[in-house]
């Protein structure tokens, strides 16, 4: 099983979302202009003489072949309502490219911020002691990193929130991190990983945490006896 994964089942209902009308034209045309402003980058830089930053680096890394992966990777989400979880033999028939140049396009996107993938494990039925799993595809979530904004053409940025806007976003910000500082481990769970399995899973363990919290602060001290059995001899 490969680092990192997470069981099947337990996790997509908060990972997936739909997208908004017109947001996966929006991604792909930036992905677009994204890789121009790769291109520009390598030019400038081999004239100037000068390294690449981080973030240069990887948009310089992105590639026609990258952007067509991204292309399918939004098709999904647009007619299936944000569930993708395409394998990498889907993804290279689909585009006609090779697996390995699938799996260099993911993690040039994955590291520039175009999409979030996870790895997913699944259970399977096997004969002999203990659980066996097996991995099964990704599932993928696509964004518009707001990292590339400043390498975008002016009328593809969003426009600049208004200040009051701003304001009551921090403090929207600021009342979530109060409310959560105050939960216990349980109902933190719920509140951050909202439903689902998973939500249900670390409930439990949050209820489990607070109840050893609550019997520690009720009695600090461990009885006598519990420290040496042999303490009633004693005295």
């Amino acid at each position: 099983m490969l680092r990192d994964s997470v069981e099947a089942g337990t996790f997509e209902e908060v990972f997936f979302a739909t997208p908004a009308k017109g947001e996966t034209d929006i991604i792909l045309r930036a992905a677009r202009r994204a890789l121009d402003a790769g291109r520009r980058l390598r030019r400038d830089a081999r004239a100037e003489k000068r390294s690449l930053t981080g973030l240069e680096g990887q948009l310089a890394a992105l590639t026609s072949g990258a952007v067509r992966v991204l292309e399918e990777i939004l098709t999904l989400a647009r007619l299936n309502a944000g569930r993708v979880y395409p394998t990498y033999d889907y993804l290279a028939e689909a585009t006609s490219l090779g697996r390995a140049t699938i799996a260099r396009a993911l993690h040039v996107l994955d590291a520039i911020g175009f999409i979030v993938r996870q790895r997913r494990f699944k259970r399977v039925e096997a004969q002999g002691p203990g659980p066996r799993y097996e991995q099964t595809s990704n599932v993928y979530r696509a964004y518009l990193p707001a990292s590339i904004l400043r390498y975008l053409p002016r009328w593809m940025r969003p426009a600049p929130v208004p200040d009051d806007m701003m304001q009551r976003e921090a403090d929207r910000v600021e009342d979530t991190r109060t409310m959560l500082a105050g939960l216990g481990c349980r109902d933190l769970a719920r509140a951050v990983i909202a439903n689902g399995p998973l939500a249900k899973i670390l409930a439990k363990l949050g209820a489990a945490i607070d109840d050893r919290e609550r019997e520690y602060h009720d009695d600090p001290q461990p009885p006598i006896d519990s420290r040496n059995p042999s303490s009633k001899e004693l005295a």
